[in-house]
């Protein structure tokens, strides 16, 4: 086949991920407005771009590459969810039945990269020391640059016992990646943990997911107040960076008896508002403050936005991770895919809680700002160094003071019930 046939074939391609974008029907290519008719456009210059590549580049190119690259930054560049997927990697994607081994991470994309949102407790990520904000250079041999995030999340799965081998960067030690091998476990969040402070008053309740099950959890021990004599609540929902919008949703409702929770709209998907319904509220009037951090993500955000924009309560923390999309999956003539996202979910007041970039106006600002007290601790070595010959027990890092909840129960204690 000629070069520039080819070459044809690969800018129509290309043209096609745009129609999609942009949302031109299947008829006719019809720019509805100069921003449209700009990014028209500029598939003449992929094409002078793509002819330069093949006909000047150092070496003669991977082409297939070269156009997979390109097609994986087109959709990358709108928010960590879009993701282009080849025709193996789609194939890939519906074969996945779910419910395989994991090693305890939630991630998403930033700066191109895999970065984690939370840890499962007790997990094999737990236990090699990963946090939220560590970033995931490679799994196995592939940079994760070059993946989109569906395929990272597949290849984070697989058999119980399986090795996953990863290169973290690690947020607080530094820039060089650690080599890491971690064995795949059937992974499970633990139930809602709960608490009492102060004589009872305060009831600590800590999801570590927001699917069914847990949220059915959070209302059984909001319902069961009354017993324990707890007038205050305390949500903690950091972390918390799985489980389902729609659950959210129901969690929000539980402490709202009326008000908007949460809205989802985009340029073709008709504005829903989820509303409060006061059949549901299970504690409307008593103090309350939620916990948030950076691995707080998805329906935990569309909780703390609720409860903050209609001044149901306190938000203490960190700035949440800011993700919230509705996505739909796209198939494409050559057998692969685009995964898009289509609308985004808003808080009452109307910010997005998608963030992408550098995050100035999404994502969830807790009105009292209080930054993690997590630093990693160092053993102190000074006694094996004046006592070489002596066996020095093993020393256990010391409880570290968790400002974010001091914080949380000084709010509370000095709420009146």
């Amino acid at each position: 086949m000629p070069k520039s046939v080819k070459i044809f074939l690969l800018a129509v391609s290309a043209a096609l991920v745009l129609s999609i974008f942009l949302g031109v029907n299947a008829y006719g290519v019809r720019a509805a407005d100069s921003g449209q008719e700009g990014a028209y456009r500029q598939i003449n210059v992929y094409g002078e771009v793509l002819q330069h590549v093949q006909s000047d580049y150092v070496e003669v190119p991977n082409i297939p590459a070269v156009t997979n690259g390109a097609l994986r930054g087109l959709l990358e560049s709108l928010d960590a969810d879009s993701s282009y997927l080849t025709p193996a990697d789609y194939a890939a994607y519906k074969n996945d039945k779910g419910g395989k081994a994991q090693v305890g991470i939630h991630v998403s994309k930033r700066f191109g990269y895999a970065t984690i949102i939370s840890v499962v407790p007790g997990s094999p990520a737990e236990k090699a020391g990963l946090n939220d904000g560590d970033i995931i250079e490679a799994i196995g041999t592939q940079d994760t640059r070059d993946l989109s995030l569906a395929m990272i999340q597949l290849l984070l799965e697989g058999a119980p016992g399986s090795e996953l081998q990863l290169a973290v960067i690690r947020a607080r030690k530094g820039s060089d990646p650690d080599k890491i091998t971690l064995n795949r476990v059937v992974v499970s969040e633990p139930p809602v943990a709960d608490t009492l402070y102060e004589n009872s008053s305060i009831l600590y309740l800590k999801p570590l997911e927001l699917d069914h099950e847990h949220v059915q959890q959070v209302e059984a021990k909001l319902k069961a107040m009354n017993k324990t004599g707890s007038k205050k609540v305390l949500l903690d929902l950091r972390d918390v960076s799985s489980g389902d919008m729609p659950e959210g949703i129901r969690l929000a409702n539980f402490f709202l008896k009326a008000g908007t929770i949460v809205t989802l709209q985009g340029q073709k998907f008709p504005k829903q508002t989820f509303t409060a319904d006061a059949s549901k509220v299970v504690d409307a009037t008593g103090p309350l403050v939620v916990l948030v951090n950076r691995g707080t993500s998805g329906p935990a955000e569309v909780v703390a936005a609720a409860i903050q924009d209609n001044k149901r309560g306190d938000l203490v923390g960190e700035k949440t991770f800011g993700e919230g999309s509705l996505q739909k999956t796209f198939d494409l003539p050559d057998g692969g895919a685009v995964i898009l996202s289509i609308a985004k979910y808003a808080s009452p007041s109307g910010k997005q809680l998608q963030c992408y970039g550098d995050c100035q106006d999404e994502a969830v600002t807790p009105g009292t700002l209080v930054a993690s007290s997590q630093e990693d601790v160092s053993v102190d070595e000074s006694a094996a160094k004046t006592a070489p010959t002596a066996k020095v027990p093993e020393q256990k890092k010391p409880a570290e003071p968790d400002d974010q909840l001091n914080k949380a129960l000084e709010l509370l204690k000095a709420r009146a019930a």
